[in-house]
């Protein structure tokens, strides 16, 4: 896998070394563990369970994006993940990840201590948060949607999906770049599962190395979602064998330099053995 590194807020990470990012879902409908963690409580302990298991980065969220969801009103978001940013951030040395297409909730999560801003919309959701994360010297990730949670699985229609997004994701990192955000700064992601069809899917992990002309890190988000359901026929709640396939298969490709996952323990023994198994 090409060298590379990402700074966030001062820190500069090497991702020669794929790191693993927990998902922390504070939230009553995520398709995955939508209730199971919407206590402050029960979210900070499991997002400590996956810091002792090994995760680089823990990413709090208080809005679904599962296909069909609708916005979170703006306080609501911010009584959900604000205070599990800022336990976080005063009791780990963990990065922190804000998964937010909200501006003043990104505002609020980085100075209670965040370091990343994970935007489904590539910051184009909010006029403002290109700005906010210019002034925090946040990372960001970019990821790439066809449409909007609510719809984007309506009927998703590309020509060339591969090219599509990597030429989407590529002028996303250059306007951002002309609006004073150090390339540097910033990661991207395919959007898998993000107004795409299984075929959509399967041909951008076929193709993650092509990604790589971009020069920046590359986050993969696909634990547990509809298309390896699709494939294996199980429920969402025994997948975590498809998804480790998937990263595996990803891991083995040379293109991949974040995993974002639910299951973190087992994500990061895959990481290990890959990387023993490829590395000279």
């Amino acid at each position: 896998m090409p060298s590379m590194t990402w700074q966030v807020r001062g820190r500069i990470v090497s991702c020669d070394r794929p790191l693993v990012m927990g998902i922390v879902n504070v939230t009553p409908d995520s398709f995955s563990d939508g209730g199971q963690f919407l206590d402050h409580a029960a979210a900070i302990a499991h997002a400590h369970e996956m810091i002792e298991q090994g995760a680089d980065i823990i990413d709090v969220g208080g809005e679904s994006t599962r296909p069909g969801s609708q916005p979170v009103p703006l306080e609501e978001e911010l009584r959900r993940v604000v205070p599990v940013v800022q336990e976080l951030a005063r009791h780990s040395g963990v990065l922190i990840s804000v998964d937010t297409s909200k501006a003043t909730v990104a505002e609020a999560c980085l100075d209670a201590g965040a370091h990343i801003v994970n935007d489904v919309t590539a910051l184009t959701g909010d006029p403002e948060m290109s700005g906010v994360v210019a002034r925090w010297n946040a990372g960001a990730i970019l990821m790439h949607m066809q449409g909007t949670p609510a719809t984007m699985q309506d009927n998703p229609q590309y020509q060339d999906v591969v090219q599509e997004v990597h030429d989407y994701l590529a002028r996303r990192i250059q306007q951002l770049v002309d609006a004073g955000i150090a390339a540097e700064r910033l990661a991207i992601d395919p959007g898998i599962g993000f107004g795409k069809k299984d075929v959509h899917n399967l041909a951008l992990i076929r193709a993650l190395p092509q990604f790589l002309d971009l020069l920046r890190p590359i986050c993969l988000g696909v634990s547990r979602k509809g298309f390896i359901g699709k494939l294996t026929g199980r429920p969402v709640s025994e997948r975590v064998a498809g998804s480790l396939a998937v990263a595996c298969y990803a891991l083995t490709l040379g293109s991949v330099h974040i995993l974002r996952v639910h299951d973190v323990g087992p994500t990061v023994d895959a990481v290990k053995v890959i990387t023993g198994l490829c590395s000279n």
